[in-house]
């Protein structure tokens, strides 16, 4: 099978290879393991890594399973959602990791397999569950919800300003019975944005469903537990690593990592008082995008944002 290469793989590795080789028995939880691109890596370079992959999504974690087969003593799959770190590495008998690694948003297979409802340019059934043992379906979102909540979740997980409209026609499309795939969704958004509007920006269906899959999968409520989580576990010069792709999740981890790098000492002093230094700091000033190289091999890779910070006290 051959290996999905992810993106910014070699700038993940850099960024967390200080932590690795700083201890003798390093582990790095790989949050959104995915097909297993960057763990591969990690695994390869690093004969005395120990990784914990964790992903919601069970036909990514078979895919992993298989590819990752030649690391298996190496390596811990978990089924989980990445906000459940704690408990998972509770349940391992594991207080504390070298790194962690974020790559959030929907994966390359997600979106590839048609069948799963994430794209909007081939018809399938409306799912869009990133776990699809549990949860509400995206069908079940748009044939449920009132036109308040639809309302709210296009305009607010969508940055969608045509929300009222769209709202409008997806409810009167329920009520005729032709809302029932995807191409019957992204048709309704097309005709519900004036022209004009039309004309820039890629695909009109693509804030609606980006919109969905985040309600879906209650993505950014998820990120706002987990980014904590994965900071409690680290240890001193351990790193957390993190790739955003839409604008509100690299906002949750921009306003996370600038908290928990602050002084919380008056302005002004030579020194910081004590108690008052921040217990982390940034690897990254601001945030890194995409090489041109990856964004020409790979056109998902333009919207990523990567941001790290390392641990430096306890």
């Amino acid at each position: 099978m051959q290996l999905h290469i992810p993106v910014a793989l070699e700038r993940c590795i850099a960024l967390l290879t200080p932590s690795i080789e700083a201890v003798q028995n390093p582990v790095v939880v790989d949050a959104t393991l995915g097909m297993g691109g960057h763990t591969h890596e990690l695994l390869r370079r690093f004969p005395n890594l120990k990784v914990i992959g964790l992903d919601r999504d069970q036909s990514a974690i078979d895919v992993a399973t298989k590819t990752l087969a030649e690391f298996s003593a190496r390596l811990t799959i978990v089924h989980a959602v990445y906000d459940q770190i704690t408990d998972v590495l509770s349940d391992l008998n594991i207080p504390s990791v070298d790194g962690v690694l974020f790559d959030l948003g929907v994966s390359s297979m997600q979106l590839d397999f048609a069948e799963r409802g994430f794209a909007y340019s081939q018809e399938a059934p409306l799912d869009m569950r990133m776990d699809q043992s549990s949860g509400l379906s995206a069908q079940e979102v748009l044939n449920t919800y009132s036109r308040q909540d639809l309302v709210r979740v296009i305009r607010t997980y969508g940055e969608e300003k045509f929300a009222t409209k769209i709202v409008d026609n997806i409810i009167a499309a329920r009520e005729a019975g032709t809302l029932r795939t995807t191409t019957d969704l992204a048709t309704i958004v097309k005709e519900s944005i004036p022209a004009p509007a039309r004309r820039t920006g890629g695909n009109p269906a693509k804030r609606t469903f980006q919109a969905l899959r985040i309600e879906v999968n209650n993505e950014l409520s998820v990120l706002e537990r987990a980014l904590p989580a994965a900071t409690s576990h680290l240890v001193v010069g351990g790193r957390v690593v993190v790739m955003a792709y839409q604008s509100l999740e690299d906002k949750i981890v921009k306003r996370y990592f600038s908290e928990i790098t602050a002084s919380r000492s008056p302005l002004g002093l030579p020194i910081d008082l004590p108690n008052s230094a921040a217990h982390f700091s940034l690897v990254i000033r601001g945030s890194e995008s995409a090489t041109d190289e990856e964004i020409e091999a790979n056109p998902r890779a333009a919207s990523m944002r990567l941001r790290a910070v390392e641990r430096l006290a306890a």
